[in-house]
C-alpha cells in the first residue's frame, strides 16, 4: 500500500525561476511543452514532497515509470495520474517523442532519493556532472526535438544551458538542501577550499564556504554563456522563450553574488523588478 502522503491529490504550489510553456512559446507546441512540464514537476513531487518513506518515494516512481511506458505504447496506464499520462500519451503520439529522455529524469528523481536516503556525498564535481545529464539536459533536448533542432552543436548548446541551470538551482538552493539532508557541493571542493559541513548551516559565517560558492557560480555562469548561443539561432518565439531563460539564470547568478555568495544563509530567487531588466538583455543578445 502506497502512503497518503504521496498521492498528491492536491497540487503543490512551487516557485519557478524561468518561464514554462509562457506566451512566448510557439502557440501549436505550448500543450506539449506543459505534458512534459507537468510529467517532470510530479515526478519531481512523488521524490521530494510530503512526508513518505524512500522506499514509498521509489515504489510510487516504479509505478509512474510503468504509466510512462504504456503511454509510450498507447496503452492503459495505472489511473493514479491521469492529468499527467494522458496529454503525454497525445503528445508522445502526435510528436514522437524521445521516451528514454523522460526516463533520464526519473533515473534523476531515484538518484536523489536514494543519496538523501543514505548521507550519500558527490566525491568530484564530475559525479555531479554526471547527475545533470538525467536530471536537467534532457528536458532541453526534449525542447529541441519539438522545435526540430536536431544538429550536434545546438544539442551541446543546450546542454550547457540546462546544466547550468541545474548547477544555479543548486548553488541558489544551498540552504534549503542542506536542512534536507542533500548536499551538492562535491567532496573534493569542499577540501580544497577548506569547507565543512558545519560552515554551511544557516547561522554560520564562513569565507571558505563564500569562496566555495563564488566558483560554483563562476563556472555555472562560464557554461550558461557558452550555451546561450542557441538562443540567438533559433527562430522565432522559440528563441526569445530561451533568451528569457538563459538571462533568468544569469540574473539568480547576480542575486547570489549579491549576497555575497552566502546562499547558506539567505535564498535569492527572481521577482517582478527583475524581468525588464532580464528583457532589456536579452534584447541585446548576440550569437
Amino acid at each position: 500500500m502506497v502512503s497518503n502522503s504521496i498521492q498528491l491529490k492536491n497540487p503543490v504550489t512551487h516557485y519557478e525561476n524561468f518561464p514554462v510553456a509562457s506566451v512566448l512559446c510557439p502557440a501549436h507546441l505550448r500543450p506539449a511543452i506543459a505534458a512534459i512540464y507537468h510529467f517532470a514537476r510530479t515526478a519531481d513531487d512523488l521524490a521530494d514532497e510530503g512526508t513518505a518513506t524512500p522506499a514509498e518515494r521509489l515504489a510510487a516512481l516504479a509505478q509512474f515509470r510503468q504509466d510512462l511506458h504504456a503511454a509510450a505504447h498507447q496503452q492503459p496506464h495505472s489511473g493514479r495520474w491521469p492529468q499527467v499520462f494522458e496529454p503525454l500519451a497525445a503528445v508522445i503520439a502526435q510528436h514522437a517523442l524521445p521516451v528514454p529522455l523522460l526516463a533520464d529524469l526519473l533515473d534523476a528523481f531515484e538518484q536523489d532519493i536514494r543519496h538523501t536516503a543514505s548521507q550519500h556525498r558527490y566525491a568530484v564535481d564530475d559525479e555531479l556532472l554526471d547527475y545533470c545529464t538525467r536530471s536537467a539536459n534532457p528536458v532541453g533536448r526534449l525542447l529541441l526535438h519539438l522545435y526540430g533542432v536536431t544538429d550536434e552543436v545546438s544539442l551541446a548548446q543546450s546542454d550547457l544551458v540546462c546544466t547550468a541551470l541545474q548547477l544555479i538551482n543548486f548553488w541558489q538552493d544551498v540552504g534549503v538542501d542542506v536542512a534536507r539532508g542533500r548536499w551538492y557541493p562535491s567532496q573534493q571542493a569542499m577540501a580544497q577550499f577548506g569547507v565543512t559541513e558545519a560552515d554551511l548551516q544557516p547561522n554560520r559565517h564562513s569565507e571558505n564556504a563564500r569562496f566555495l560558492i563564488a566558483s560554483y557560480a563562476s563556472s555555472a555562469r562560464s557554461r550558461m554563456l557558452k550555451g546561450s548561443k542557441l538562443a540567438c539561432r533559433i527562430p522565432g518565439r522559440a528563441g526569445w522563450e530561451l533568451r528569457l531563460v538563459v538571462q533568468g539564470g544569469l540574473r539568480i547568478l547576480d542575486k547570489i553574488e549579491a549576497l555575497d555568495f552566502a546562499t547558506w544563509r539567505t535564498r535569492p530567487k527572481l521577482n517582478a523588478w527583475d524581468m525588464p531588466v532580464m528583457l532589456w538583455r536579452a534584447l541585446w543578445m548576440r550569437a
